[in-house]
């Protein structure tokens, strides 16, 4: 499976996302790639990717996907982005 953390520009932001979701599967038992990349970058990034995650502010800019984009109001709340990722991934 793979997941895409989507960040605005650069990939800072994206690279906390992408931290705390692998800590995140750890916790729920999901074996995952996790990658980071910006919104210009997200068509390449998410190609073949399951799951996207993002901001509220970004979903408009990730453009037509096959993969369940997952929305994450706090970047650094674990248990948020547990609980979305164990409904994404089933």
């Amino acid at each position: 499976m793979k997941i895409v953390a989507i960040c605005g520009v650069g990939i800072g932001t994206a690279a906390i996302l992408k931290l705390n979701a692998e800590r995140a599967l750890d916790r729920i038992g999901v074996d995952a790639d996790v990658t980071a990349s910006d919104v210009a970058g997200v068509a390449a990034a998410a190609a073949d990717a399951q799951v996207i995650l993002t901001s509220p502010e970004l979903v408009d800019h990730i453009g037509a996907t096959n993969a369940d984009v997952v929305v994450i109001q706090n970047y650094f709340d674990l248990e948020e982005i547990s609980a979305k990722l164990e409904v994404a991934v089933g």
